[in-house]
């Protein structure tokens, strides 16, 4: 009877032993992304996150494809939402203005 008592107490405690790890892996994972909404007028800094990029040398040719992988992902005529497809094209023409007037 107290081994099987004992079994049962170490399973409880596997169980919960694995429920923390995994909430606590999940919790990593979310703080990658930013926190919050969009602002009212987006800027350089938001534009950089919403497309995923990098600011550094290779930014000019490397806006193009994370624009496209972006919105194959997003696109309204795919199931996407409409409203990030449009900050997400924001994002972009935000990025080529400022980068032409370098």
């Amino acid at each position: 009877m107290a081994d099987i008592a004992l079994a049962g107490v170490g399973a409880i405690a596997a169980a919960l032993t694995g429920r923390h790890f995994l909430r606590r892996a999940g919790k990593g994972a979310a703080e990658q992304w930013a926190k919050g909404g969009f602002k009212a007028k987006m800027d350089r800094q938001e534009a950089i996150s919403v497309l995923g990029l990098k600011d550094g040398p290779q930014f000019g040719s490397r806006l193009k494809d994370a624009h496209r992988q972006i919105m194959l992902a997003n696109h309204p005529d795919r199931g996407g939402s409409p409203y990030l497809a449009s900050k997400i094209n924001e994002a972009k023409d935000l990025l080529e203005r400022l980068d032409k007037r370098r």
